[in-house]
């Protein structure tokens, strides 16, 4: 064979290594309104910068006839490439290849490009798209599962994970997103459970769909699995792109930094009137949010789950911050269950990440209830504190009103190593609400008092006045200052450039118990 003609095999292997499981398959993937795995490589990355490794790599098992269709790249894509000229390390599952479904050399594709992201301090984005296992293998398929397990394991905290839901995630396949960072779904495409329809039906004899069990909408809403919904793989390719924007390569380097245009020193006089006189009266803690960043930079994560606590990336002044606040206008702000798993896998992700933290707060406890303490209101709330305790980015924090019990402790306090403690003079802060206290402290003279109701009013208004300000705590240096609302965007920026050189670790160890 002369060189031209090796050159041309080369070419027509290449090109067969493209197609996949072939144009027909290709054309039922596009009907079922999905992209196959390398037109959404298209979308995620820079124009031209994907480099793929193992094109030519095909299955090795010869049971069940599986020695008579070997289809090049067997069912996933994996190489690197850029995201806004970043360097990223990318696995693509193709639905069109046996279904995507994964097999020993499938595994080892995604293994190898892991190992090497995690050796140069580089993202990894993987794009699931797989009926699971390929039972054909038996338990070797089961192995190379084990085997991505692992490394998803060895690089988290280190390098950036994020998953993309693009089809179908099941069995064992979802506790790789699983343990990712960031986990990203389309509406009405993509679907995750540990066991199917037909297996819950058989077990439980429940009637539920793939939707109704593991949709978008589920994950989004109602378990917490996943971080974001998008309408279409575009738009979630999309969000892979500016979530990867507010975070750094690995753990040793720091959030990318990008022009800003939204002048440092802007005051917007609106937040000095936004939060009610009344302290049952809620607002929308979004509108403190979108007023203090940088102008349409807030990227929140899990919007419609534990919506009582928002957690997301913005931008202050250019730079990466992550932004954890209570929703009085959900649950009056009180920290439930879901809102402590949520905020303390956020914080830990950012910590592990070097973005600083920004903390708004307005909490009047822990949400109450037979539901919630029997659930572990304890060991949960326990996950953000110790999440809190345990961060050594800057941590900046403004309470904006309420600021009750415990929850003010966990809340990036100054006693759990908070950096800058700020308080608008809406603040409150104290064990806990007047008519609580008053009922506590003096429930003698309530009970030898004429008019119970005038009595507790009384002393409710002299609870008030000494406790529904932030100047105690101001006075014993807990709160480092109390500032007017409009000035808050320059002081907590000024207070992160302050905190850009901090230095605080914590005890050497193999790693802490958190209460799980």
């Amino acid at each position: 064979m002369s060189s031209e003609e090796r050159i041309e095999h080369l070419r027509r292997l290449r090109q067969e290594s493209r197609l996949g499981g072939g144009q027909q398959r290709i054309d039922q993937q596009h009907a079922r309104g999905k992209l196959t795995a390398r037109e959404r490589l298209d979308l995620l990355l820079d124009d031209g910068s994907f480099v793929e490794f193992d094109a030519f790599v095909t299955h090795r098992s010869s049971d069940f006839g599986l020695d008579q269709e070997r289809i090049l790249g067997d069912g996933v894509v994996t190489g690197h490439g850029t995201i806004d000229g970043r360097l990223v390390f990318v696995f693509s599952q193709d639905f069109t290849v046996f279904g995507g479904s994964l097999s020993e050399a499938h595994a080892e594709k995604i293994c190898k490009v892991m190992d090497l992201a995690l050796r140069v301090g580089a993202p990894i984005i993987g794009l699931n798209d797989s009926g699971g296992a390929r039972i054909q293998e038996g338990v070797v398929s089961l192995g190379g599962y084990a085997d991505i397990f692992l490394r998803n394991t060895m690089a988290s905290g280190v390098v950036p994970q994020i998953s993309l839901i693009m089809g179908p995630c099941a069995g064992g396949a979802v506790y790789s997103p699983a343990i990712t960072d960031i986990i990203v779904m389309v509406e009405g495409t993509s679907y995750m459970f540990v066991t199917g329809p037909e297996v819950v039906k058989t077990v439980t004899h429940e009637e539920v769909d793939r939707e109704h069990l593991g949709g978008a909408s589920i994950h989004t809403q109602v378990s917490g699995v996943a971080h974001l919904a998008a309408p279409d793989e575009a738009h979630a390719l999309d969000l892979a792109r500016r979530l990867l924007a507010h975070l750094p390569q690995n753990n040793l380097s720091d959030p990318p930094i990008v022009a800003n245009s939204d002048p440092v020193d802007r005051r917007d006089a609106a937040l000095d009137t936004l939060v009610p006189d009344d302290p049952g009266q809620p607002y929308d803690m979004r509108d403190v949010i979108e007023r203090i960043v940088d102008r349409g930079s807030f990227l929140e994560l899990q919007p419609n789950w534990a919506a009582n606590l928002i957690t997301g990336f913005a931008r202050l002044d250019g730079r990466s911050v992550g932004v954890v606040a209570q929703q009085p206008a959900v649950l009056a702000g009180a920290l439930d269950i879901d809102a402590s798993d949520k905020g303390a896998r956020f914080v830990r992700m950012c910590d592990a990440f070097n973005v600083p933290l920004l903390t708004l707060e307005d909490v009047p406890g822990f949400l109450p209830g037979v539901t919630q303490e029997h659930g572990g209101i304890i060991r949960h709330g326990a996950k953000l504190l110790y999440a809190y305790c345990e961060a050594t980015v800057p941590k900046v924090t403004v309470i904006t009103r309420k600021a009750y019990g415990g929850a003010y402790d966990v809340m990036s306090s100054k006693h759990v190593r908070g950096d800058v403690n700020l308080a608008w003079p809406t603040a409150r802060i104290a064990v806990m609400g007047a008519e609580g206290a008053v009922n506590i402290i003096f429930r003698d003279e309530l009970a030898r008092a004429d008019d119970r109701v005038a009595e507790a009013k009384r002393l409710a208004q002299q609870y008030e006045d000494t406790f529904a300000n932030p100047y105690v705590a101001a006075g014993r240096g807990y709160i480092d200052d109390v500032i007017e609302p409009s000035q808050t965007r320059p002081r907590i920026i000024g207070a992160f450039r302050m905190l850009a050189g901090k230095r605080d670790s914590n005890p050497a160890r193999k790693h802490g118990n958190i209460p799980l």
